[in-house]
């Protein structure tokens, strides 16, 4: 079914049937002649989530612009939902990504505006009727338990809170992917862990792809360890030594994707970086 947002837009660039919601094709990119990615090639397969891990400065952004065409890569090809965006025009791109919702560094909230209207803005922007918006809004405040807030602005908010702003304005037109840059950066571990719990809950119940960047194993450990129950509205650990099936890592280091796999495989490598950067 289409969303509300969906439904004000046209439909030309909607995921295609049977197609991967993320293909990646041998992609570089370089700024000023340093080479930032190279040759980076992965998929994401439905309801799965991938895990971003590498060193501050390694490119992880950088991919998380590319998959959204905010970014166009130097060369390689890049699919979303077998869409090819690397040979779309900026509208086109701009139509496809009503598809995609995309969780920027420190929220990136408009200060200006309330929290209604920044949740609400994508919906506001394909001129969406008021009162369907209204509705939307609170639903997707409610999923990160903050639907008494929409009348208030992000200053009056914690960083906490406007992270969790931040992620309901990703949900608002219910994506069918989810790219997440560094949701819990700069939040204290308690935050963190409530954030994290928030992506759980959008994987576990609803079963969204999605690419997640983090500088903070115990965060993607956390993800890929537990598993989020709807009846206790809670993460839940999985037992001893098991992995969820549907998160699996990627590392990037100097540009290129050294590890591509599983949790188990990762934690087991020999690779020296890996062990190293896990340490």
């Amino acid at each position: 079914m289409p969303t509300a947002l969906q439904e004000n837009a046209t439909s030309r660039f909607q995921p295609k049937e049977g197609e991967l919601p993320v293909v990646f094709e041998d992609v570089s990119i370089a700024f000023d002649q340093n080479e930032v990615l190279k040759d980076i090639s992965f998929q994401v397969k439905h309801g799965e989530t991938r895990l971003l891990l590498g060193p501050a400065g390694g490119g992880k952004s950088v991919l998380l612009k590319l998959a959204n065409g905010l970014l166009r890569p130097d060369s390689g090809r890049i699919f979303i939902f077998g869409h090819e965006i690397t040979a779309m025009h900026e509208n086109e791109i701009f139509e496809l990504r009503s598809s995609v919702g995309m969780v920027f560094q420190e929220g990136a909230l408009f200060d200006s505006m309330n929290i209604r209207d920044n949740v609400g803005f994508q919906l506001m922007e394909h001129h969406v009727p008021d009162d369907e918006v209204d509705s939307r809004v609170e639903e997707a405040l409610k999923f990160v338990e903050l639907d008494k807030t929409m009348e208030k602005f992000p200053s009056q908010l914690s960083g906490g809170m406007r992270r969790r702003v931040a992620i309901a304005r990703a949900i608002i037109a219910k994506p069918s992917l989810l790219l997440y840059d560094s949701p819990t950066g700069g939040l204290d571990p308690i935050t963190s862990t409530n954030i994290i719990a928030l992506t759980m809950k959008q994987r576990d119940v609803y079963h969204t792809s999605s690419i997640l960047i983090t500088h903070r194993l115990q965060d993607a450990f956390l993800l890929a360890t537990h598993y989020f129950d709807r009846d206790k509205n809670t993460m839940v650990a999985l037992p001893s030594g098991e992995a969820d099936r549907d998160t699996s890592f990627m590392v990037l280091h100097e540009g290129r994707l050294v590890f591509d796999g599983s949790t188990h495989d990762l934690v087991h490598s020999d690779d020296p970086f890996l062990k190293e950067y896990l340490s």
